[in-house]
């Protein structure tokens, strides 16, 4: 009885141990993450190890605002007000060249596009067949990663990637299935301020799932369309 009494304390604290690394997620927002393509991570982990906390690549990735800031409702304000600083460049059919498969602190496993604007899924898109729902102020919002194309791939599988068609005639890119976005609320590249916004919008990872390693408490909503109006 008492071996199993101090197997369940022992279960008790490693419940709790995870429930507060998991509240260390949150808020989230990518403050100050180290962002590193897979394959090159792969090749050189001790140089990833090395730049830990840095951004290692500057071009592609900008470092992430405080976490305070990610979650604070000047942030969400900031973000639709700066929508072209946010990614207003994304808005008007931005088309995504390349997608990079990264792992970042925390995180773990994520793609962003080769500016380092970070993709997202939405909950009620679907995979099979492919398809998006969301439009209007929706996609205001969450700007579809648009193409011409093949995307230049790092660290994903070709495979995995592909397209659909969405209702306005535009290619939208697809991820094990799922049609991918970028966020306007993101207001640099390498932020992640998107994930678990209404509950059904979430990172993505290299295969197209989405991505739960780090989730915000409660449920964060999305900002405004920067046009304005009362979101979607």
């Amino acid at each position: 009885m008492l071996v199993n009494t101090r197997t369940a304390l022992a279960g008790s604290a490693l419940a709790a141990i995870a429930a507060m690394a998991m509240s260390a997620c949150a808020p989230v927002g990518g403050d100050g993450v180290a962002q590193q393509p897979v394959a090159n991570q792969a090749a050189n982990p001790d140089d990833a190890a090395a730049d830990d906390g840095d951004v290692a690549d500057e071009d592609a990735v900008d470092e992430g605002a405080s976490a305070d800031d990610a979650a604070g409702d000047d942030a969400a304000g900031d973000a639709a007000d700066d929508a072209g600083d946010a990614g207003g460049e994304n808005a008007d059919q931005k088309l995504t060249t390349q997608l990079i498969a990264r792992d970042v602190k925390r995180m773990g496993r994520m793609v962003t596009d080769d500016k380092g604007w970070v993709l997202y899924r939405f909950e009620k898109d679907t995979p099979d067949p492919a398809k998006s729902n969301c439009k209007g102020d929706c996609e205001k919002v969450w700007p579809p990663a648009y193409t011409d194309g093949d995307p230049e791939l790092t660290g994903i599988d070709e495979e995995t990637v592909g397209t659909v068609t969405r209702d306005d005639g535009s290619k939208q890119l697809t991820l094990g299935g799922w049609p991918v976005y970028r966020y306007v609320g993101d207001k640099k590249p390498g932020q992640w301020t998107g994930q678990g916004v209404g509950g059904v919008w979430f990172v993505v990872d290299p295969d197209g799932k989405k991505n739960l390693s780090c989730l915000p408490k409660g449920t964060p909503k999305a900002v405004a369309p920067p046009s304005g109006g009362g979101g979607y």
